[in-house]
């Protein structure tokens, strides 16, 4: 879909929002207590060991698929994308989607449940 600018915002109960972080787009295989990030055409992102190492501890699962962002933020919680291209301030990991949790394939359920399973593993609350 192209971006359109509108007038006003739009809402509607039966649409949700997330923020849009200019980032790399990852996804996140947890297996065993690692991590390997990779993008959709299967680019290594092994520059981000410290990001890889952190993801297993902040997502109770033995094994997980997660969709999301790499991005670095500022302290308004903008992201930065130059600041992740050129490795200045810390890489965090957006987590927008589980696709595959503990053996079971969730890509056939709705998107708002398997944000809800997500939230739920999620060792720390999301703010």
């Amino acid at each position: 879909m192209e971006l359109v600018q509108q007038p006003k915002a739009f809402s509607h109960e039966d649409w949700f929002y997330e923020i849009k972080y200019d980032g790399f787009r990852g996804l996140a295989y947890v297996q065993d207590g690692t991590c390997q990030l990779v993008s959709r055409n299967d680019f290594d992102y092994s520059r981000f060991k410290d990001l890889m190492q952190a993801i297993p501890a902040d997502i109770d699962a033995e094994d997980a698929i997660i969709d999301g962002e790499i991005v670095v933020l500022d302290d308004q919680g903008e992201s930065r994308f130059y600041d992740l291209m050129f490795n200045h301030g810390t890489p965090i990991f957006a987590a927008f989607d589980l696709l595959w949790l503990d053996g079971e394939d969730l890509r056939d359920l709705q998107l708002w449940e398997r944000k809800s399973i997500l939230e739920g593993c999620l060792r720390q609350p999301l703010n």
